[in-house]
């Protein structure tokens, strides 16, 4: 059962435009035109996995989410947020979310951002582990534009508590 609901939140992965849901806080864009990945992680249930807010890169704030309980699952929306560049650019790689039931959660990047783009978003909805502990969540990308690499990692303790 583990395996197929690991299966099911990794088949939740959604391109989507700017906006996710309107309570999801707007990740702020910024002008310097250099490549960077911000995120947001909510939280709720299987109707609604952005009714609470958990944390953010801008500001940055401490991560932390509650449990799953055998009673009461907790599903996590995790959104990342690909900023433009001066040119277009594309982010591969891969951001692993730790704090996911089971083997976690992965999403791999392939996304190119216009010039004329402010932000492009890419979201995961996974189950929140029942063990109470520290995890997790990285994003390790390449930024590619023209023939510019840039690596664009970060690496973001969740607390699940």
């Amino acid at each position: 059962m583990e395996k197929r609901a690991t299966a099911l939140a990794l088949a939740l992965i959604a391109m989507a435009g700017p906006a996710c849901a309107t309570r999801v806080p707007q990740p702020k864009v910024g002008t310097s035109g250099e490549p960077r990945v911000s995120w947001i992680i909510m939280f709720g249930d299987q109707d609604d996995p952005d009714r609470e807010f958990a944390c953010q890169s801008d500001p940055r704030t401490e991560c932390a989410v509650p449990p799953s309980r055998p009673n009461a699952q907790v599903v996590s929306a995790v959104h990342f947020y690909y900023h433009a560049a001066k040119a277009d650019t594309t982010y591969s790689g891969v951001n692993t979310i730790g704090f996911f039931q089971g083997s976690g959660g992965q999403v791999q990047p392939n996304v190119t951002v216009k010039g004329d783009e402010k932000i492009v978003n890419q979201s995961i909805n996974g189950i929140v582990t029942s063990a109470p502990g520290s995890y997790e969540m990285s994003i390790a990308v390449v930024a590619t534009s023209g023939t510019d690499n840039r690596p664009v990692n970060d690496r973001i303790p969740v607390v699940v508590k």
